[in-house]
């Protein structure tokens, strides 16, 4: 038995191939602007080309990004890291607001920390503010973690609303973060692409500049182990960071860098590209909704109709996640595991999938919602 493996949200070989051009494309030159030989050491923050970049895309300032290797999972766990040996936070009392379903990856941060783990609800505007709220007044919560832009695993999208009240609400610690995943920023593949409000300029309306750390990368975008990631930040976090990194590496991959900016030139050259993937992603996502539409009726099971991201998410009636994900397996498809979404990956009422159509082939997603709906309707009837 053929097994399909549906776990990660991971781009289909059609998608990285379409940045084939940049991984052996020759460089006319290897100075940089201002100068530097991108070959040598030097420039620990990135090129300023591939800064204002980056900077268009998140709405930021050129001069609070900071550009760092392919993966903004390390970037994430580094900023991380950074403030807890800066003693801005303590691992022994230290608390952190995590939106669930979420983003595993994140929570596994947490854990791997010792920082204990506050759920609250996401809501299709963001995260449940009243508890955030709530859970911010108390001095050992040191900061939440946010997927503001086709959230993992729904799809939703934050109001401007929730943004504003992130940016002036009231924390009791000193040193409290935001960790700002912006990963699926520009993945869209069902209309414009959406517009929210600047984390970073609501921040500094409110005095709370040092507040947001934001991150994303082209991970998903050109070669998925081999893009460039970045992160946005100002104030006092932003001196805390550069600290680390100066004194962690005397260098980026500059070469790769200057790779992608010759290949898309600027965030316009980006949008395009990412046509090409909405291209690919759209036909897929369509199917999905349309196949779970008609073959999960009358199962009690409910799912998001995301217009961007990797994801759809998956409610089924109580009690029933663990058992889909055994049915499939037993089936020959393995998708993401249930309570995975949670932290300490405990989903309390047991109904909570992720469903990534994103790594399949057309028949391989076929067979896959196949196996997927009539695990639903069988767990269901159990």
């Amino acid at each position: 038995m053929k097994i399909i493996d549906a776990t990660r949200g991971k781009p289909h070989t059609e998608q990285v191939a379409l940045a084939n051009e940049l991984i052996n494309a020759p460089l006319s030159s290897y100075i940089a602007e201002g100068g530097a030989d991108i070959r040598n050491y030097s420039i620990s923050d990135g090129l300023p080309e591939m800064k204002r970049i980056f900077a268009e895309l998140l709405n930021v300032d050129a001069s609070e990004v900071i550009v760092g290797g392919n993966s903004s999972l390390n970037l994430m766990f580094d900023c991380f890291a950074t403030f807890v040996l800066a003693r801005q936070w303590d691992t022994a009392r230290a608390k952190f607001i995590c939106p669930a379903p979420g983003y595993d990856r994140h929570f596994s941060i947490c854990e791997y920390f010792g920082v204990e783990m506050l759920t609250v609800d996401m809501t299709e505007n963001g995260p449940d503010m009243d508890a955030v709220e709530k859970h911010a007044a108390d001095p050992d919560v040191v900061g939440m973690w946010c997927v503001p832009v086709f959230s993992n695993p729904q799809g939703y999208v934050y109001s401007d609303e929730t943004i504003a009240r992130l940016a002036k609400m009231k924390t009791a610690h000193p040193h409290f973060k935001i960790l700002w995943d912006d990963a699926y920023t520009i993945h869209h593949f069902s209309g414009a692409r959406p517009k929210i409000l600047s984390i970073m300029a609501e921040c500094r309306k409110n005095n709370n500049e040092s507040r947001p750390v934001i991150f994303t990368s082209f991970s998903k975008i050109s070669v998925a182990g081999a893009g460039i990631s970045c992160l946005a930040a100002a104030g006092e976090a932003a001196a805390t960071l550069r600290k680390r990194i100066a004194t962690q590496t005397i260098g980026p991959d500059k070469v790769n860098q200057q790779r992608h900016i010759n290949f898309f030139k600027d965030a316009k050259g980006i949008e395009a590209h990412m046509q090409k993937h909405a291209t690919i992603l759209r036909p897929k996502f369509e199917y999905t909704i349309e196949y779970m539409e008609k073959h999960l009726q009358g199962t009690g099971a409910t799912f998001t109709k995301p217009r961007g991201g990797y994801f759809i998410s998956v409610e089924t009636p109580p009690n029933c996640a663990k058992r889909v994900c055994q049915i499939c397996k037993e089936n020959g498809v393995l998708i993401t595991n249930a309570g995975a979404t949670f932290p300490y990956g405990k989903d309390p009422a047991d109904t909570n999938l992720r469903f990534a159509p994103t790594f399949l082939s057309m028949d391989e997603l076929k067979k896959s919602l196949e196996v997927f709906c009539e695990a639903v309707k069988a767990a269901a009837e159990e």
